[in-house]
């Protein structure tokens, strides 16, 4: 990509100095560039505060759920790989921008948005730790390792223990019902038995109590 046709980058707004090691630079302007998953708000409601969390703190959260929850991996996992999958997933919606779980209209480009963000996102390091950085994001995304699976499933359970102390929160969207909450949290299962029983009860007890509708015949 030209100068003239890329993105402006935040470290525009305050150049580094002339002289500035080029490896060095390269690798400063992506962790300035990667601020901005502080301002990417999901459709999460936060359980400590009345406001929707946003990709940096799930990020987090992720990497803290890896750390605790590795022993309920089916498979043996290497938690430090694991956590640096889960660091890495959302980085992408920079510029690819949130895709809420439960709205499918939304998801139709998803794959082609964070693609391409990830080849630009990736592309401001240097070309060693880009294709590293990229071979993280890729095997995320399909699943292909226990590691990956185990991550996956952090990513559906995180916002299940959110929604569960919001007494419903995203389980609410008009046209959802349990069913449809179960059947995007399954993932859960291809790498944790033991979680996603967890889960379950957690979505059962949420519609008993009305947290989310009751069947697919009840959808909006």
């Amino acid at each position: 990509m030209s100068d003239e046709t890329r993105r402006p980058l935040l470290v525009d707004r305050t150049p580094f100095p002339d002289g500035l090691d080029e490896r060095l630079h390269a690798q400063f302007t992506f962790l300035v560039e990667i601020d901005r998953l502080k301002t990417i708000l999901r459709q999460s409601p936060l359980a400590a505060a009345e406001r929707r969390e946003n990709d940096a703190e799930h990020s987090w959260h992720l990497a803290m759920m890896v750390t605790v929850l590795a022993e309920y991996a089916d498979e043996p996992i290497d938690v430090g790989h694991t956590v640096q999958l889960v660091l890495l997933h959302d980085l992408v919606e920079i510029y690819a921008g949130d895709t809420p779980l439960y709205d499918p209209a939304a998801g139709v480009d998803q794959a082609e948005r964070e693609t391409a963000a990830a080849d630009e996102l990736f592309g401001l390091l240097p070309e060693d730790q880009s294709r590293r950085l990229r071979e993280l994001w890729d095997e995320f995304e399909e699943r292909r390792t226990p590691e990956a699976r185990f991550a996956k499933a952090m990513d559906r359970l995180q916002p299940l223990l959110l929604n569960w102390m919001a007494r419903g929160g995203t389980w609410r969207t008009p046209g959802v019902t349990a069913d449809d909450v179960r059947a995007r949290k399954a993932v859960i299962g291809d790498a944790s038995a033991e979680l996603w029983k967890a889960g379950r009860q957690l979505i059962d007890e949420g519609e008993r109590r009305g947290w989310s509708r009751s069947g697919r015949g009840e959808q909006a």
